[in-house]
């Protein structure tokens, strides 16, 4: 029963973590910010000392991007017919730069996404640098 108790509770720290790293906050605290910059992280959270430096969503983020973009909003050109509001080619441009700002919108979530989760499962590779 313990165990089952225990699960539960590193469970809801998991799910907390990506929250707040999705949220841009430190995944331990949710106190300070996860980034100085768009993309770049901080080393250490100010607040509580969480250390983030060694922590590499490298290819994580972006394939997440493209997920979520790709594949839940690319059906949006089959659905709407841009042809019936303007021409052919101003279509194209409107879709370009609705889905070109909404990719640069998720990306910094989805890494602060997965910074939250390799921090709070202390994957293979975090603590080594």
């Amino acid at each position: 029963m313990e165990s089952v108790i225990v699960a539960q509770t590193d469970q809801n720290q998991l799910k907390l973590a990506m929250l707040r790293g999705a949220l841009g906050r430190c995944p331990s605290c949710g106190e300070t910010p996860l980034f100085r910059s768009y993309l770049k992280q901080v080393a250490a959270c100010s607040t509580c000392k969480a250390e983030f430096a060694r922590i590499r969503s490298d290819d994580a983020a972006p394939w997440l991007t493209a997920i979520l973009v790709g594949h839940i909003f690319l059906p949006l050109i089959f659905f709407i017919d841009m042809e019936a509001f303007m021409p052919y080619w101003a279509g194209l441009m409107v879709w370009f730069a609705v889905f070109a700002s909404l990719s640069l919108v998720v990306l910094p979530r989805a890494k602060g996404f997965f910074i939250g989760l390799l921090w709070s499962t202390r994957a293979p590779g975090v603590e080594a640098g």
